[in-house]
């Protein structure tokens, strides 16, 4: 299956250097992540849908994997564990996830909640309850960096399949809490659809036009648009910016029964709008150039 990237992000060093981090392309437009302990040289991958890109990548860097840092459950984040159990690999590493979910996370070695401290070699990060997308969602925040799984996208957010939209709104919300500079690691490129439906509800948004202009350009070179920025998904990403008032109007004009009175509402509103999928009915010729 060919990967809509064909040219991956090259590794960037995180952490005031106590880190890199790699991107892998899995399936069609997933990703895994690699973090890496520059001191110890130990090595974590965050999720994966296959083993095969995740082991080749590995073998061809040299890295020292022991560690599988698991945000979810949905197949394309645990085929990798699945792969590795059958080829009798997995026993051979720690798989970290939500000790609730300790009966579907194939391998679970150390179940981790809320506020939790993780590690890696010296590296040490903080799990956070991200759900809204899947029941025990959680994401893993290393200083300057967010591996979120599929709550938080490029210009969007996963799909509610659990909810509610305020348990979604809420994870977002605490999102937004951390620094600026925090680069959004997420598990998927869709940030040219998310795109065309920002601009579909804020087309008077500078800094969205912006966006949209840099990512046309990365993406018709097959370079990947992730990782963000936390500042980018604040000035950009409509499922947090639920106090623009363009958002807020072009809401209640398509759904004029909605309620818009809280964050929550209009995160839940503006979600909803985006799966009736009205947005695709326009083409690009719509979108600042």
């Amino acid at each position: 299956m060919q990967h809509v990237v064909s040219s991956p992000k090259p590794p960037f060093a995180a952490m005031s250097g106590a880190a890199e981090v790699h991107q892998v392309p899995v399936w069609r437009d997933n990703f895994s992540w690699i973090l890496v302990c520059m001191q110890t040289g130990e090595a974590a991958v965050v999720d994966g849908a296959e083993a095969k890109p995740v082991l080749d990548y590995v073998a061809a860097h040299d890295l020292n994997l022991t560690t599988i840092l698991t945000t979810h459950t949905h197949p394309d984040h645990i085929g990798l564990h699945r792969e590795l159990d059958r080829q009798g690999k997995l026993a051979a590493l720690r798989v970290v996830g939500n000790r609730d979910l300790a009966g579907v996370i194939p391998g679970l070695t150390q179940g981790v909640g809320e506020g939790d401290s993780v590690s890696l070699g010296q590296l040490r990060g903080r799990v956070m309850l991200t759900e809204g997308h899947l029941d025990g969602h959680i994401s893993y925040s290393f200083d300057d960096v967010l591996f979120c799984g599929d709550t938080l996208f490029g210009a969007g957010c996963g799909y509610l399949f659990d909810g509610p939209p305020a348990k979604m709104q809420a994870s977002l919300a605490r999102f937004s809490k951390l620094d600026g500079h925090v680069r959004v690691c997420c598990a998927h490129e869709y940030t040219e659809d998310n795109l065309r439906f920002a601009w579909s509800v804020e087309p008077d948004n500078e800094a969205l036009a912006a966006r949209i202009r840099a990512v046309w350009a990365l993406r018709a070179r097959g370079e990947s648009s992730v990782p963000s920025t936390i500042a980018d998904e604040l000035a950009t990403n409509p499922f947090m910016r639920w106090s623009s008032d363009t958002i807020k109007a072009s809401v209640h004009a398509a759904l004029p029964d909605e309620p818009l009175d809280t964050p929550a509402q209009v995160f839940a509103a503006t979600r909803k709008l985006k799966d009736l999928k009205h947005y695709k009915r326009a083409d690009d010729s719509a979108l600042p150039s």
